[in-house]
C-alpha cells in the first residue's frame, strides 16, 4: 500500500521487482507542475460560482468591484442573459411598483440598502401621459406588469406599448379589431413564457352586454390571434360587465385570470394553450356578503386562488377539483388584519387592495395608515414610505443585472 501511494505521488524508484507496465505508466505520465493555478482562475468555473449568486440588484455590482476580470465577467450581455435564465424558476426580487404619486405615475422602491433601485432608474417615457382619475378617457393606463415587462394601453393612439423598464425597449402594437378603446373596457397583461427571454405573449380582454372576448398576440409570429369569446350570464346581459380594478389579472399555469364587476361577478379563465375563455363562479359565501374586496391570486401550493377583504378580516380560498372533475372553493386561511398590522378597529375603514406580486404572494393593502406590503405566507408585512402612492399599485418583480 505504502509503495503504491509512492507511486501515484511520482516519487517511486525503479527497481528489479516493479513490473514492465509500471515502469511504462511512470515513464509516459507528465510531470505535474510545482504550483497548480487556482480554481478562479478558470474561466469556466468562475462563471459557474458567480452566476450561483443571489438575484438581488447588489450581487454582480459588488462582484464587478472585486477585480477587472471579474467586471469583464459579469458586464458582459451573454453572462446576463445567462443569469437570468438561471434565476427564472425562483421568484424574483420585488423591486417595487409604479403607482400614482404626488407626481403622476411613478416607480416607488420597496427593497432595502443595498439593493434599492433609485426611483428614478425607471423613469416612464415622456409619452406615458396618466391622468390620476382612473377612468378618464384618451389617457395612458397600466394594463399590468409581469416577467420584468409593463403593458400600457394609450386609448387615444389605439396602441399597447409593451416595456422593459430595465433595457427601455419598446415595442408598439396596435390593438386588434373588435376593440374600441373609446368605449371597451380593456384588460390585458403581457407575459414569457419559461426560458424565453426573447419572446414574449400579449394578451387583451375586452366585453359588451353579451360577451366577454379576447386576443392573444405573439412576438414570435408577429400576429394577433383571432377573437376568443365566451357568452356572459343572463344576469349579467343587462350591464355593461366592468375590470374589477385594474390590477385582478393572474397568471396560473397556463392561464390568465380576471374578475368582473357585474351581478354574478365571474371569475374570467382564459387558456393560453387551448385559446379559450370559461366563467369561474365565486365562493357561495363571498357572493353572498357582497363584498368588492377580492383579488384573484395563486392559492398556496399551486392553483387558483382568490384573497377577500372585509371587516379588518382576509381570507385565502383555494379552488380545488375532486377525483370526478368536479372544482369547488375551499377556506383556506383567515388573517386578521387589525391584529397583525395593530390597526385600531374602532377608527379604521376595511384595508383595500391595491396590488399583488403574484410570485413572491406579496399583497398591497391599503389603509388610514398607510400603504403596507404582507407576505401572505410568512405574513411579514412592511409600510412602504410614500402613502400618497397607494392609488393603484403594479409590482414590479424581476431579476434586475443593471446597473455594473
Amino acid at each position: 500500500m505504502f509503495a503504491k501511494h509512492r507511486f501515484l505521488t511520482g516519487n517511486v524508484q525503479s527497481g528489479p521487482d516493479q513490473s514492465y507496465s509500471e515502469m511504462s505508466m511512470l515513464r509516459e505520465c507528465p510531470r505535474l507542475p510545482v504550483a497548480a493555478a487556482p480554481p478562479l482562475e478558470y474561466d469556466n468555473l468562475l462563471f459557474e460560482i458567480l452566476l450561483r449568486l443571489p438575484p438581488e440588484p447588489s450581487s454582480l455590482p459588488r462582484a464587478s468591484a472585486v477585480c477587472k476580470r471579474w467586471r469583464s465577467l459579469v458586464s458582459d450581455p451573454g453572462f446576463v442573459r445567462c443569469f437570468r435564465r438561471h434565476h427564472r424558476r425562483s421568484p424574483p426580487p420585488l423591486l417595487g411598483f409604479f403607482g400614482q404619486g404626488a407626481r403622476g405615475m411613478a416607480f416607488q422602491p420597496t427593497m432595502e440598502p443595498p439593493n434599492r433601485v433609485p426611483p428614478g432608474r425607471f423613469s416612464m417615457p415622456p409619452d406615458f401621459r396618466f391622468s390620476i382619475l382612473p377612468g378618464a378617457r384618451f389617457h395612458s393606463k397600466i394594463l399590468g406588469c409581469r416577467h420584468g415587462l409593463m403593458l400600457v394601453l394609450q386609448q387615444k393612439l389605439k396602441q399597447v406599448v409593451v416595456w422593459d423598464p430595465v433595457a427601455s425597449d419598446q415595442h408598439r402594437l396596435a390593438v386588434p379589431p373588435g376593440f374600441d378603446t373609446s368605449i371597451t373596457p380593456i384588460q390585458g397583461t403581457v407575459l414569457r413564457r419559461a426560458g424565453d427571454a426573447h419572446h414574449f405573449q400579449v394578451v387583451l380582454e375586452g366585453s359588451d352586454k353579451q360577451q366577454v372576448f379576447a386576443c392573444i398576440y405573439s412576438s414570435e409570429t408577429g400576429v394577433w390571434s383571432d377573437l376568443i369569446s365566451t357568452l356572459l350570464p343572463y344576469e349579467d346581459c343587462m350591464y355593461m360587465p366592468m375590470p374589477l380594478n385594474s390590477i385582478s389579472s393572474v397568471l396560473v399555469g397556463d392561464s390568465v385570470y380576471w374578475m368582473f364587476a357585474t351581478i354574478q361577478r365571474p371569475i374570467v379563465e382564459l387558456d393560453l394553450g387551448r385559446q379559450s375563455l370559461a366563467l369561474i363562479h365565486l365562493p357561495v359565501e363571498i357572493a353572498l356578503c357582497k363584498t368588492w374586496n377580492l383579488m384573484v391570486m395563486r392559492a398556496e401550493g399551486g392553483g387558483l386562488g382568490l384573497l377577500s377583504v372585509s371587516d379588518l378580516t382576509a381570507q385565502l380560498w383555494k379552488r380545488n377539483t375532486d377525483s370526478d372533475g368536479v372544482a369547488s372553493w375551499v377556506l383556506g386561511r383567515t388573517i386578521e388584519l387589525d391584529e397583525l398590522l395593530s390597526l385600531n378597529s374602532e377608527e379604521q375603514i376595511d384595508p383595500e387592495i391595491r396590488g399583488l406580486a403574484e410570485c413572491n404572494n406579496v399583497v398591497f393593502l391599503s389603509t388610514g395608515m398607510g400603504l403596507f406590503m404582507v407576505q401572505l405566507e410568512s405574513l411579514q408585512f412592511k409600510k412602504c414610505s410614500d402613502p400618497s402612492a397607494a392609488f393603484f399599485g403594479h409590482p414590479f418583480e424581476t431579476v434586475y443585472a443593471a446597473g455594473i
